[in-house]
C-alpha cells in the first residue's frame, strides 16, 4: 500500500501483538493531528468522542482504505463518509460491546422492575420501604434489534424463568433459540410484551421507530428499555406516556444527548435513566485491542476484514 499509516485511538505501546509494517501513530481525538491524515491508510476513530470529532480528518484522508469504529453503531461517522473516496470499507465493532451491553441491560430490566431506585432514595431518607414488586421471572421480553447485542441480552436472560422471548430484526430468520420475526410484525407482538428492549441500530428506518403508535401498543405497566440510540425514540411521545403512567422506561441513551440539565425527562415518572455506559467498562479495552490487531492483520495480508458495514461508492451517495 502507497499509504503506511495506522492511525489508533489507543496508544499502540499499550497493544500486544500489533503486526509490523506500518506506522502507528495515536490520535484521540486531541486538535493536533499526529501525522499528515493523506498519508492514512487505515483509521480507527477515537472512541466516545462528542459528536464531530472523530469524523474530522475524513475529508483529508485521501489514501485511507479502512474506518474502524470502535461501537456498535456508526451513526456518528456516517456524516462524514460523503467525504471519503470510493472503495473504503466502514466497519464497526462487532464482538467488542455485547457482554457490557448486555449487562447494563440485564441491571436496568432488574433495577426498575424491583424498584432498586426508590430503595436508594429510602436508604438516603433513612426509611424502610417495604412492599411488592414485579419479578422478571414468567415475564415476556420483546428484543427490537436481534443482531449480536440483542442475542447476547438473550443469553444472560435464560436463566430467569421468562415466560417468553420475543424477536424482532429488520428481516425474518430462524436462529437456534426461535425465530426472529420482521419489523412489520412489531404491532401484533407489542401488546404481549412486558418489557421491550431496544437494541437497534439508528438508521433512517429505525429514526422514531417508537412513536406514539409504538408505545399506544405497549400494553400497561409494560417498561421500554432504550440500549440502542436516543433517536430510535421519540421522546416527545414517550414523556406522554410517561407522565400518564401508563409505562415506565430505563434508558441508557437519550435524545437530545447529553440530556440537558432541566429536561423534562428527568423528572418524568417511572424513569430510570443512565449515561449512555452501555459499552464503556472495564470488558472494553481488552476487546477492542483484541479486534484491531486481529483487523489489522486481515488488513496486512490482504484477508476479508469482519464486520464490514458499508463500502464507500457501493453503499453510499
Amino acid at each position: 500500500m502507497t499509504a503506511a499509516d495506522v492511525w489508533l485511538p489507543i496508544p499502540p505501546e499499550e497493544i500486544e501483538d500489533l503486526p509490523e509494517g506500518p506506522r502507528y501513530r495515536f490520535w484521540d481525538g486531541g486538535e493536533e493531528f499526529p501525522a499528515d491524515p493523506a498519508d492514512c491508510a487505515f483509521y480507527v476513530v477515537p472512541y466516545m468522542k462528542p459528536s464531530g470529532i472523530g469524523t474530522r480528518p475524513l475529508s483529508r484522508m485521501t489514501s485511507v482504505r479502512v474506518v474502524q469504529t470502535l461501537s456498535a453503531g456508526i451513526d456518528h461517522v456516517e456524516p462524514g463518509l460523503k467525504d471519503l473516496p470510493p472503495g473504503v470499507r466502514l466497519c464497526n465493532a462487532r464482538g467488542v460491546h455485547e457482554a457490557s451491553t448486555a449487562e447494563l441491560t440485564l441491571a436496568l430490566i432488574l433495577a426498575s422492575l424491583r424498584g432498586i431506585p426508590d430503595f436508594v432514595r429510602a436508604q438516603e431518607r433513612g426509611e424502610w420501604l417495604g412492599g411488592f414488586r414485579p419479578a422478571l421471572a414468567d415475564r415476556t421480553v420483546l428484543i427490537v434489534g436481534y443482531g449480536s447485542i440483542g442475542a447476547a441480552i438473550e443469553d444472560r436472560l435464560a436463566p430467569f424463568e421468562l415466560a417468553r422471548v420475543a424477536r424482532v430484526a429488520r428481516s425474518a430468520r430462524t436462529t437456534e433459540r426461535g425465530p426472529v420475526h420482521p419489523l412489520t410484525e412489531l404491532p401484533s407482538l407489542l401488546p404481549e410484551a412486558d418489557v421491550v428492549v431496544l437494541s437497534t441500530p439508528l438508521t433512517e428506518a429505525t429514526r422514531h421507530l417508537v412513536d406514539a403508535g409504538f408505545l399506544s401498543r405497549m400494553k400497561d405497566g409494560a417498561l421500554l428499555v432504550n440500549v440502542a440510540r436516543g433517536g430510535v425514540v421519540d421522546t416527545k411521545a414517550l414523556l406522554t406516556e410517561l407522565e400518564s403512567g401508563r409505562i415506565t422506561a430505563a434508558l441508557d441513551v437519550t435524545d437530545p444527548e447529553p440530556l440537558p440539565a432541566g429536561h423534562p425527562l428527568w423528572r418524568a415518572p417511572g424513569v430510570l435513566i443512565t449515561p449512555h455506559v452501555g459499552g464503556p467498562t472495564s470488558a472494553f479495552l481488552p476487546r477492542a485491542k483484541r479486534l484491531l490487531v486481529d483487523q489489522l492483520r486481515r488488513f496486512l495480508n490482504h484477508e476479508e476484514l469482519r464486520s464490514v458495514i458499508l463500502v464507500t461508492g457501493a453503499d453510499t451517495p
